[in-house]
């Protein structure tokens, strides 16, 4: 009897000190063990959080993880195919279909995953016929099935990153980027990289907003555009948002992966400039009294950057999503990044943000040292 007791100690200790740990762990640090770009969280109350992002484990479509505490996530493997029933994109285009950025939000009992893709119309045979879907499902993690087996609409243009408001007055508004794509654009930026010798165009993506249908089937009105790269060099937003252009990496300038919330009266969009594959993506905000602007970019832009030159080891941070802490006090941007150990794969992660009185946004980031655990 006393063998089959210290056996059983035996199998149960380590189990014992496994739960232990865990009711212990009071900090955490970045990165997360989660291998995503443009990651999303969704906090479904009473239950538990979920993260959707562009790669990872999943093909032809989106994986998730799920977790308790922001901090520990447990894979629930792919939760979107492309080759759903009414599946509208074209998986063997460009990029593997460029399933990118999904977004899921509870709505009236059910989950909505909206998306950018390749479109499978396609008559021009352009290379990036990126376009907005939406997929339901009743549950978080799936399966998500498309909504309709077309795009939520067709605006003439390739648009990506998906973004959606709720808004208290009972209307609901999706902001998106116009992609570089074919889309040179006018600039002293664009004028002085061609008298270099450098680039002898600069396309650039614009942020749009536009009021959707109730039932997500397309759009009221006509979109309006809220946010692009600085036209003159002397402004204070030039010098952030053109990096990827005076450096010579490349020639084009982005505005993109929009991420709207409401504080007080004020409706903050966050978004990213740069090339989202090298060192200089970095995020901004701006704000306005009304969710389809106008939008004033922030003085204290960027807020959030590489922190190579500051002798860290964080570069490409963007395409941020926010989240609150489980006792709702705290707020946390989400976030993709790349580490000097990581190399070129985008990494998940979470930093604390705050409004301050002033109504500046701050994020207390990128950050790879030990951080307090989201308050519970």
């Amino acid at each position: 009897m006393r063998q089959i007791a210290s056996i059983l100690t035996s199998l149960l200790l380590p189990l014992i000190s496994l739960v232990a740990f865990a009711q212990s762990q009071k900090t955490y640090q970045n990165p997360l063990a989660v291998a995503f770009g443009d990651p999303y969280v969704l906090h479904v109350e009473g239950d538990k959080y979920y993260m959707y992002g562009t790669g990872g484990i999943a093909k032809n479509g989106f994986a998730a993880y799920s977790s308790n505490d922001l901090v520990n996530w447990k894979d629930e493997g792919q939760v979107f195919y492309a080759n759903n029933p009414k599946g509208w994109s074209d998986s063997t285009a460009a990029w593997n279909g460029a399933y990118w950025a999904p977004e899921v939000y509870a709505y009236k009992g059910r989950f909505y995953m909206f998306y950018s893709a390749q479109w499978k119309e396609n008559p021009g045979k352009e290379a990036e016929n990126f376009r907005i879907g939406v997929a339901v499902a009743d549950n978080p993690t799936g399966p998500f099935v498309d909504l309709n087996d077309k795009p939520i609409f067709d605006p003439g243009y390739p648009v990506i990153d998906a973004n959606v408001l709720f808004d208290k007055s009972g209307k609901v508004y999706l902001y998106y980027s116009r992609c570089c794509y074919k889309h040179p654009v006018e600039s002293e930026v664009a004028s002085w990289a061609k008298q270099k010798g450098w680039f002898d165009t600069i396309e650039e993506s614009w942020v749009y907003g536009v009021e959707l249908k109730s039932d997500f089937s397309g759009v009221i009105g006509e979109p309006v555009l809220l946010l692009r790269p600085p036209v003159k060099m002397d402004d204070k937003q030039a010098e952030w948002e053109s990096r990827s252009v005076t450096s010579k990496e490349v020639n084009r300038r982005w505005t993109e992966g929009s991420a709207i919330f409401k504080e007080g009266n004020t409706y903050y969009m966050m978004y990213s400039a740069n090339y989202f594959g090298g060192k200089n993506y970095a995020v901004g905000y701006a704000t306005s009294k009304n969710p389809l602007g106008p939008f004033k970019k922030a003085a204290n832009n960027p807020v959030l950057q590489k922190n190579t030159e500051k002798g860290g080891v964080v570069t490409g941070t963007g395409h941020n999503s926010i989240t609150y802490s489980p006792n709702g006090k705290e707020m946390f941007c989400v976030y993709h990044a790349r580490t000097l150990s990581t190399g070129e794969e985008r990494v998940v992660f979470i930093d604390r943000m705050k409004i301050l009185k002033d109504g500046r946004l701050v994020i207390e980031g990128p950050t790879t040292t030990s951080q307090a655990v989201p308050a519970k």
